[in-house]
């Protein structure tokens, strides 16, 4: 699976999550451009991802993910590691 692979499905994660099938999601959205994107949906976000992908994040690199683009860069990695 590649990064726009990744990325598209990571997107439609963040429309089911937050509700909002309208929502477009890139490489460079952070928190600070989704309205709904507090601390409790980042959770529920990154909850949903793991089952989605079945991987699984470490604290220390959740926090490291500047932006959308680096969790899936994350996400590609562990998929090619298994």
């Amino acid at each position: 699976m590649n990064s726009d692979q990744v990325l598209k499905d990571v997107s439609r994660i963040f429309q089911e999550v937050l509700d909002d099938e309208g929502l477009a999601i890139e490489r460079q959205t952070t928190a600070d451009d989704v309205d709904d994107w507090d601390s409790l949906t980042h959770i529920q976000l990154l909850v949903a991802i793991e089952k989605g992908f079945k991987v699984r994040f470490k604290g220390n690199e959740i926090q490291g993910y500047a932006n959308v683009g680096e969790m899936c860069d994350a996400i590609v990695a562990k998929l090619n590691a298994n």
